[in-house]
């Protein structure tokens, strides 16, 4: 059984000037600092340090061999999703990437996998570049956790979501854009407690505002981070749901824990708790590895709390690779 990694993105290189091309400004740039290091930039303002393990396809594919990872898919990284410019910016910057991630997985297309972006904010747009993408050899798509104040349950996103189980495309959903606040700007706040709260809220739209119920069951779509805290949650997700109906209900047509199964979550929880209780809640059949390749806040080794987890053999082998090679199709 291939051990396959679900999670890990890319950069390129480089990339033409978003402002030449799309107008507006305080659009990411790059700047290279050495032959293995560089900036990516917003604006004049530095927003993350990047090594060449984000666009070298050979120290990708010698660290997954260092980590036993056969397969990686990998998809954007969420700062040039674009989702607050218009539709037409937002799909000429998708057009750029979806084309770069190509060159970079094209050395070993059958270990890399590539996941599109798309212009979230405009369904009609998204579907386009979405069908463009997966007939220039795109594999699934990655989406962020919301568009501005609508989350996955707005109808432009069901819209979207229904046709990619219509053309069998898997989803994958990161947390993005997360509320600034004084008290988030300390220790990264922002991405230790933000990304966690803003992935638990995701899937209680998909739940609670009917999302699940207007989607076909044959929707593969699965969340990063461990699905933030939602499973830790579940329990008081149902008795809300029970208890205060009249508020908490929505347009769910059955409790939280009645869509287990709908989704599927990656491994990215670091501690054998974490993870037990992913499987415990969620089933160890709704579980992949991930690693968050090559972020510092990613898994190194790649599947590290999977191999060490008090697991039945069996769930250990889908977990590392049998349930993505289902989703993955």
């Amino acid at each position: 059984m291939p051990v396959v990694d679900v999670h890990s993105h890319y950069v390129p290189q480089g990339w033409p000037d978003l402002a030449d091309v799309c107008g507006g400004s305080d659009w990411p740039s790059l700047r290279v600092d050495s032959a293995t290091a560089a900036t990516i930039m917003l604006g004049e303002r530095e927003f993350r340090p990047i090594t060449d393990a984000c666009w070298n396809a050979d120290q990708r594919l010698a660290d997954m061999a260092i980590d036993g990872v056969d397969v990686q898919v990998v998809s954007p990284t969420p700062v040039f999703f674009a989702y607050g410019r218009t539709a037409a910016q937002a799909t000429a910057v998708a057009g750029i990437f979806n084309d770069l991630a190509l060159e970079i997985t094209a050395q070993q297309p059958d270990r890399l996998i590539p996941f599109c972006q798309v212009p979230l904010q405009d369904a009609e747009a998204a579907c386009r570049e979405l069908d463009r993408s997966i007939a220039n050899g795109h594999r699934g798509v990655e989406i962020g956790n919301h568009v501005g104040d609508a989350d996955l349950d707005a109808g432009g996103v069901i819209e979207f979501l229904q046709h990619c189980a219509e053309t069998n495309v898997p989803v994958f959903v990161h947390p993005w854009d997360m509320p600034t606040s004084p008290r988030l700007d300390r220790w990264m706040a922002q991405w230790l407690v933000g990304m966690p709260a803003e992935t638990h809220l995701s899937i209680l739209a998909l739940i609670l505002g009917g999302g699940f119920d207007r989607l076909p069951a044959s929707l593969r779509i699965a969340f990063a981070h461990g699905g933030g805290s939602f499973a830790f949650w579940l329990g008081r997700a149902d008795n809300a749901w029970h208890e205060r109906g009249d508020v908490v209900q929505g347009l769910s047509t059955a409790a939280p824990s009645s869509y287990i199964g709908r989704f599927s979550v990656d491994t990215v929880v670091f501690s054998d708790p974490a993870l037990r209780l992913l499987v415990d809640t969620l089933g160890a059949e709704n579980v992949m590895m991930g690693s968050d390749y090559p972020y510092p806040l990613g898994e190194r080794p790649a599947g590290d709390v999977v191999r060490r987890a008090d697991l039945t053999e069996a769930d250990r082998g889908a977990i590392l690779g049998g349930n993505a090679l289902r989703f993955l199709n």
